[in-house]
């Protein structure tokens, strides 16, 4: 294989007409430019210039060469420069995907801060639950994940940078027509008899949801099933069911239920960033990474200053 290095000399020689010139062009000396073109022509097998009083000129072969040598030394440098650009940020691709209520709520103000501050890096996002981004991920498909989970589960992106952004409580929606509409503190025992509305059956949240009333002592009746929290809203505001709602889909609250804060305390999801880590991790990734952590700072400030209102969601 041909040295990228002398082909470079080649190029200068030809472009400067003697070796003295390439030399000065290159901070060679004049034998070390002669003895990289004598090598190459040892390489090739063919004589590469000509030699003159005044300087060189190249010989079939060595304008052959050199046409060639622009070319591949043009491509070296656009992937240098293209390289560099994804290092300084001032190029590349993020890919990434979030479950639906940090899609709605975290993700769009961290996106609008990161092209601002980066807006030659490319950003896409996808939408799902976290069981099925959490393998996308792993298999390469992704450069970064909202996720949430739940005590008591295996961890999540085991083996990646894993980010905890904040915890997520979930909060009881009730008709505000319900009896119990009007007492502000409310334990999940309070709710053993009513019928319940939640996500679908397989989801993690609906799993932790049972898994919470069965801590309280009772079988949850499920009446009707929907991943759209509005949905969920519009059905308990029919007084068809009540439901637990996690604070991060409560950015809109509808006027014709109330919601509650569960004794003694709630249930909880954490909400994590993950990325890849080594060499798959994009350096587009941390960057974002830290943008998400800002968004959740500001999220959890907004938090305190509706809980002082008491208020315990927008």
């Amino acid at each position: 294989m041909l040295n990228v290095g002398r082909l470079r000399v080649l190029k200068e020689v030809a472009y400067r007409g003697s070796f003295s010139a390439a030399a000065d062009a290159l901070s060679y000396t004049q034998s070390a430019v002669s003895q990289q073109v004598a090598a190459l022509e040892a390489e090739t097998g063919l004589a590469l210039v000509e030699r003159h009083p005044r300087g060189v000129t190249l010989t079939a072969a060595g304008q052959t060469l050199v046409v060639h040598a622009e070319g591949i030394l043009a491509r070296l440098e656009a992937a240098d420069a293209a390289l560099s650009s994804i290092a300084g940020l001032r190029g590349g691709r993020v890919r990434m995907a979030s479950f639906p209520t940090a899609g709605a709520t975290l993700m769009p103000l961290a996106i609008a801060t990161f092209r601002a501050a980066y807006p030659d890096v490319e950003l896409t996002l996808a939408e799902g639950e976290p069981e099925d981004i959490e393998p996308r991920l792993r298999a390469g498909e992704l450069d970064l994940a909202l996720l949430f989970e739940f005590p008591g589960q295996p961890p999540l992106a085991q083996g990646m940078t894993r980010v905890e952004l904040l915890e997520d409580p979930m909060f009881l929606a009730l008709p505000h027509s319900h009896p119990l509409a009007k007492r502000q503190r409310l334990r999940l025992a309070d709710l053993a008899g009513e019928a319940w509305i939640q996500t679908s059956q397989a989801s993690t949240c609906a799993r932790h949801v049972v898994r919470c009333c069965h801590a309280a002592g009772f079988e949850p009746s499920v009446s009707l099933e929907s991943d759209d929290y509005q949905t969920v809203q519009g059905l308990v505001a029919a007084g068809v069911g009540v439901a637990l709602i996690p604070e991060l889909a409560l950015s809109v609250v509808r006027e014709d239920i109330v919601i509650r804060r569960l004794a003694p305390s709630p249930p909880l999801r954490q909400v994590i960033a993950a990325t890849p880590s080594g060499a798959r991790l994009v350096p587009g990734a941390p960057a974002m990474l830290g943008v998400l952590e800002a968004a959740a700072d500001d999220y959890l400030l907004a938090r305190e200053r509706r809980e002082k209102k008491g208020r315990p969601a927008n």
